[in-house]
């Protein structure tokens, strides 16, 4: 007769409780300590492939992005294996629409070169982001005993008040939309994740196996349901 130890009921339940993130909403993650985090998702440049003029250009820009940066920011790399699977599932179905004899040939000839393409070492992924604090320093004047008990309050208790979250989120979008403004300077495509898309790199940064087969639901229809 299997039996579940309270133990490991217990350590299911609190595992969230060792995770910075209180709550993510309005295109922003709010931190547990009270602070703020808009992520942007930047492209990538092919910069061997520019000529020395244009490289050149590409360095004085990045140059003058940092000189203007007048707060902290995070550049976070994530590579990731990517699953092609829907990819070759969908030119699997072109290929039996295929009309035409010779397409459809061809059509079968390049999904056996993607399968021996991927057979032969993994197809890597890269995603590049910035990450933009916001801190109210809200707390600077507390005293030590009061931080700390702060530190062990549940998120729910730690959420922040609509008024003061609109305020901290308009300073937020103003140092976001300059920080964007220097990045499209580099000529790279720069866009601040949604709700929705921060729900999933979280979720994805945190559980890389189990996100490999399961889709998140939409958050919008999750609250349609509520």
């Amino acid at each position: 007769m299997a039996v579940t130890t309270p133990a490991k009921t217990k350590t299911s339940v609190s595992t969230q409780q060792y995770l910075a993130i209180a709550e993510i909403k309005d295109d922003l993650v709010i931190m547990k300590d009270g602070t703020l985090r808009a992520v942007l998702g930047v492209s990538s440049l092919n910069f061997a492939l520019k000529s020395e003029d244009e490289q050149n250009a590409v360095i004085a820009a990045y140059v003058g992005f940092l000189n203007n940066i007048d707060s902290m920011i995070q550049i976070v790399i994530q590579s990731r294996e990517l699953n092609i699977n829907a990819y070759l599932e969908f030119m699997a179905e072109r290929e039996k629409a295929q009309t035409n004899k010779l397409l459809k040939v061809q059509t079968a000839d390049y999904i056996d070169y993607i399968k021996e393409l991927i057979s032969i070492g993994k197809i890597m992924k890269k995603s590049f982001y910035v990450i933009v604090p916001y801190s109210p320093n809200a707390d600077k004047h507390k005293g030590f005993l009061a931080s700390l008990g702060e530190a062990f309050k549940p998120a729910t208790i730690l959420k922040l008040k609509e008024a003061k979250f609109a305020k901290y989120k308009e300073t937020l979008s103003r140092r976001v939309d300059s920080i964007m403004s220097s990045l499209l300077s580099l000529g790279v495509d720069v866009k601040q994740l949604s709700t929705q898309e921060l729900i999933e790199l979280y979720y994805n940064t945190y559980n890389i196996e189990t996100s490999k087969n399961e889709v998140l639901v939409d958050v919008n229809k999750l609250r349609l349901e509520m």
